[in-house]
């Protein structure tokens, strides 16, 4: 094989392995947990969950969506 295959498989290789590792780190540090939690911490009184607030702003005589 020429050298461009061995460093082709070698990036997937280390990409594969950083990827399980940071994997890892995450569930032992807890990162996994409570993701329903998370991701209702940017919401707060003034813009409720699943209550849209904001919106592009729409050309003049355009209709639609």
């Amino acid at each position: 094989m020429s050298p461009v295959y061995w460093l082709v498989w070698g990036v997937v290789v280390a990409f594969a392995l950083s990827a399980v590792s940071g994997l890892v780190w995450a569930i032992q540090h807890g990162q996994m947990e409570r993701f329903a939690a998370g991701a209702r911490s940017i919401f707060d009184a003034e813009e409720p969950v699943g209550t849209v607030t904001d919106g592009f702003p729409r050309r003049e005589g355009r209709s639609g969506p």
